[in-house]
């Protein structure tokens, strides 16, 4: 699924918390130095790291909340692991907020900081794998193109009948897709070498973005685990998913697409 926080394609959430890992980690890094080496400019770097973490943080958490939201397919593994990421990565954050006020109170307890800090690095390293498992196996911010796919297009309806015009017969190639919002449902558009086709975008198995997976031969692939599904009938034409998805009638009337719901 491509990133809704991006720039010229280049997700901005995987760019930014390399700033604040980094940072928290020169914290520890530092304070335990300036400790062992009773080192007090050792000491001062590491409240200063705190500090740039703590702002690096909730700038790379703004972009990471809008994927969140628009990017994660709703009702899936993806969105449960987000959660849990985001809860982890704001729970840390939290952690080192509270660390920086407290060193710079009146004689801090030095061995009280330095186990905070690492507590709160290993919870970073924690929803650090959660975030790359988002990335790599659930394809969150990445926008998989295949031959003849086209660009990634979604459009956003708030219709009052359950028969709308979607798009035009020239938006679509032979194979292509394109994601509808209607009314908060995600539906996809699909042309196929026999025609048009619409299905949910809701593969039954984890709940991976069909619109984000690849369309040959009348079957789309989930790009999670390979399920495939017929767009005609929504069979599963190959597991792992066991139950098919729910399909919609198309109708092609002067170089428009109508979609009953």
């Amino acid at each position: 699924m491509k990133s809704k926080a991006h720039f010229k394609s280049h997700p901005l959430h995987p760019i930014l918390i390399s700033f604040p890992i980094a940072f928290f980690i020169g914290t520890l890094i530092s304070h335990a130095g300036g400790l062992y080496l009773d080192n007090e400019e050792w000491l001062t770097t590491a409240t200063w790291l705190n500090a740039a973490g703590i702002i690096g943080a909730v700038l790379a958490a703004v972009p990471g909340f809008i994927d969140y939201l628009y990017t994660v397919p709703p009702r899936s593994s993806a969105k449960k692991r987000a959660s849990l990421h985001g809860l982890l990565n704001t729970s840390m954050l939290v952690l080192f907020v509270l660390l920086f006020y407290y060193r710079r109170q009146a004689m801090p307890s030095q061995l009280f900081l330095l186990t905070g800090e690492l507590i709160g690095v290993v919870i970073m390293t924690i929803a650090g794998w959660m975030g790359g498992t988002l990335v790599h196996r659930n394809q969150i911010g990445i926008d998989m193109r295949y031959a003849n796919a086209g660009k990634w297009q979604e459009a956003y309806f708030s219709p009052d009948s359950s028969t709308l015009e979607v798009a035009d017969t020239s938006d679509l190639k032979v194979n292509a897709m394109m994601l509808l919002h209607i009314n908060g449902k995600r539906i996809v558009l699909a042309r196929t070498e026999e025609g048009y086709a619409a299905f949910d975008d809701h593969c039954t198995h984890r709940g991976g973005s069909l619109a984000g997976g690849s369309l040959i031969c009348e079957t789309v692939q989930c790009p999670w685990h390979g399920s495939q599904f017929s767009v005609k009938t929504g069979e599963v034409t190959a597991g792992p998913a066991n139950m098919g998805i729910t399909t919609y009638p198309v109708t092609e009337k002067n170089g428009k697409l109508w979609l009953k719901l």
